[in-house]
């Protein structure tokens, strides 16, 4: 199919030609593979981020069997690497077609697609590795939480840092009481580096050859396809101006969550897995640029309020983005870098200077010049994807940053999405999703899919 088809003929095409068969059938929850046989490996998406999964997942001892991409010239690059691994445009085809000979999928698409791809490969039984955030919306990550734990399936979000061992020392220093009771965390980025704040482009441009467009908006409503401009003289030739495909896509509501969804899943997560947070009880935007009605702010400020839970206070959280940062008298005159966190406990702070949790500095420094590490209490890993694949071989050992772990993570996260679009406070309700003082919330907690696509 060319990338100039009519999206409705599209649609009509592949519901006759039986590519739909993908929603159906349950398959085999565990590979079943010992542990010296390599684990089938199919990737959806090869391109960008999914350039390191096809160079990463033979290295940690997975066997790529299965390429796809829209974009034909990331697949043939990725195919050049893999020449024996089947090429397809389409995942639910390739789904339909190879199921019997993969074990795992890793989806590393555009944010809209993560959860229609992991889905249709979970109900065939898919161990699936899905990069962050887990996904677009959150009635679509408490829906891959759920049906990883019916599907009996290993999973994990490609938030590398979890793997870190220098996130693990973070949590067990929290968890020993080191800093004293958790009750303010800060928390930055300087992304988006790619353009937001905008307005929809107008007019429209040929599709080009290799580009399956209509696959690449998959569930998001129509719109025409907009080609990168030139770079002018001021970039100096760095990166062309890009309105969609490849990597801007970031920006649109419709694609992807915003620098918020892009980098939280990283910063956010030895936080989230020391403080043992789920649901904050409420989220706003605190600051922010004036709203785009489809396009996520240049920065913005937001912030989260959770409850006690169990020996530990109440927390305020304060994610910044756009080159926003907390307050400088906050960090003891340690320098702010450009994305990290700050967690401030009653004894003490805790400084991540790195957007994946890769070192900290405890804070005032002269209160810790002594401070000996507790004993670790956290089983270090092997590596993300080593990890993923050594779960496929054993489900009964979970991946580290699985589903049940993620989807949460990824809920919150996406909350604070939901409260800059409505623009105001909003009041959670975490285990029934619900904005119980704002139902046009509910349009971007669950929202709607193109006719052809669904979970």
């Amino acid at each position: 199919m060319s990338g100039q088809a009519n999206r409705r003929e599209f649609l009509q095409t592949t519901a006759a030609g039986g590519i739909g068969l993908w929603v159906v059938g349950t398959g085999s929850s565990a590979s079943g593979k010992s542990a010296n046989e390599k684990v089938n490996v199919a990737i959806v998406g090869v391109g960008g981020r999914g350039s390191s999964h096809v160079d990463g997942i033979p290295k940690a001892g997975g066997n790529i069997v299965a390429l796809c991409d829209v974009d034909d010239r990331s697949l043939d690059k990725a195919a050049e690497k893999n020449p024996n691994a089947y090429k397809y445009n389409d995942f639910r085809k390739m789904l339909d077609e190879r199921h019997k000979e993969i074990d795992a999928v890793v989806v590393a698409t555009p944010d809209h697609t993560h959860a229609v791809a992991a889905s249709a490969a979970m109900k065939l039984g898919k161990h699936v590795y899905c990069e962050k955030p887990l996904t677009h919306s959150i009635h679509e990550a408490r829906h891959l939480t759920e049906l990883a734990a019916k599907q009996k399936v290993a999973t994990q979000m490609g938030n590398q840092g979890h793997s870190l061992d220098n996130t693990r020392r973070i949590v067990e220093i929290v968890r020993s009481g080191a800093i004293g009771p958790v009750r303010e965390v800060h928390a930055w980025t300087n992304r988006p580096i790619w353009p937001q704040g905008l307005d929809r482009p107008e007019g429209s441009d040929p599709v080009p050859d290799y580009l399956k467009w209509d696959l690449w908006l998959g569930p998001a409503p129509e719109r025409p396809f907009v080609a990168n401009k030139p770079a002018d003289e001021q970039s100096k030739g760095k990166r062309e101006k890009q309105v969609y495909h490849p990597f801007a896509w970031r920006g649109w509501w419709d694609f992807g969550t915003g620098a918020l969804g892009d980098m939280a899943c990283h910063i956010l997560d030895a936080s989230f897995w020391a403080l043992d947070l789920k649901y904050p009880v409420a989220v706003e935007a605190i600051g922010g640029e004036p709203h785009k009605p489809e396009c996520a702010p240049s920065w913005e400020i937001i912030r989260y309020d959770f409850p006690a839970r169990r020996d530990m206070p109440a927390l305020k959280l304060t994610w910044y983005d756009g080159g926003k940062k907390p307050p400088e008298e906050l960090f003891e005159g340690e320098k702010l870098i450009n994305g990290g966190a700050l967690l401030i406990g009653d004894k003490g702070k805790i400084y991540v200077p790195h957007d994946y949790g890769g070192k900290h500095v405890l804070l005032p420094k002269k209160d810790f010049a002594d401070f000996k590490n507790p004993e670790e209490t956290l089983a270090r890993s092997p590596g993300h994807h080593e990890d993923f694949l050594a779960a496929c071989k054993d489900t009964n050992r979970p991946a580290c940053s699985d589903f049940s772990y993620s989807g949460p993570l990824t809920e919150m996260v996406l909350l604070g999405v939901v409260a800059f679009r409505c623009g105001k406070r909003i009041e959670w309700d975490g285990p029934n999703m619900k904005a119980t003082n704002c139902s046009e919330a509910d349009e971007y907690i669950r929202p709607q899919y193109s006719k052809g696509w669904a979970l």
